[in-house]
């Protein structure tokens, strides 16, 4: 069984129901080889987590930050709450060695896998929301994302997205991606460029833009959502 003693303490917070916390550890794998488990897996509780984080997040953006604007606070929570970000932040707490997992999940090493890394942290946040309150939830969000919060200011709101697109990728151990131009038209002095991303043989993104540089960086943030739309 989980040491749900030791992982009050690491996270600061005391369960007055710790069965939630369990629930929020518990992933489906280990649901379909122990059907009579109580409790359930976390899935509903992360559903409820990814709209808990959603809201702190844009609230802390709107209170701290009322020269950002609505542009600006959009691709500030994306890049906070985007599943990569939620991933490293469970990795830095150690999540993962608390996760129930099935016999072949926890084979095919799925205590690192950043979609149960991910999903547990939004579990976690909906169980501390549901026994303690938003206050408390808040509280623990914002901690947790400080760090992230902080880089993303000190470098300026626009975001550069070709980074982040290059950080994802290597840290998937996939071939760098490259960008190049499959259209230009347009007169010299109002030319319009499109460029695709891609990474091996796969085309992540399409950008268009002015230039070749706004084109690259348009590709790579489309590149981004389609990653997160389909995090695995």
């Amino acid at each position: 069984m989980v040491d749900l003693a030791t992982l009050q303490q690491v996270l600061d917070i005391s369960f007055d129901n710790p069965p939630l916390l369990e629930q929020a550890l518990v992933h489906s794998s280990y649901i379909n080889e122990n059907p009579g488990f109580t409790p359930t897996s976390n899935e509903r509780l992360e559903f409820l987590g990814d709209a808990v984080l959603g809201f702190v997040v844009a609230e802390k953006l709107y209170q701290d930050f009322p020269h950002f604007t609505e542009g600006e606070m959009t691709r500030v929570r994306a890049t906070l709450v985007r599943g990569d970000t939620l991933a490293r932040i469970s990795t830095a707490i150690g999540l993962g060695d608390y996760l129930y997992l099935g016999k072949g999940e926890e084979a095919s090493g799925g205590r690192h896998k950043p979609t149960n890394l991910a999903g547990a942290l939004e579990a976690l946040i909906a169980a501390i929301f549901l026994d303690q309150g938003l206050v408390t939830a808040r509280d623990f969000v914002l901690r947790l994302l400080d760090e992230e919060l902080q880089k993303i200011v000190s470098r300026g709101v626009e975001i550069d997205y070709k980074s982040q697109l290059q950080e994802l990728i290597q840290s998937r151990q996939q071939p760098t991606p490259v960008y190049y131009v499959v259209e230009a038209t347009g007169p010299d002095h109002a030319k319009r460029f499109t460029v695709k991303v891609r990474v091996g043989n796969t085309v992540l993104g399409k950008g268009t833009g002015r230039n070749k540089r706004m084109a690259e960086t348009e590709a790579a943030r489309l590149a981004l959502e389609h990653l997160s739309a389909n995090f695995t």
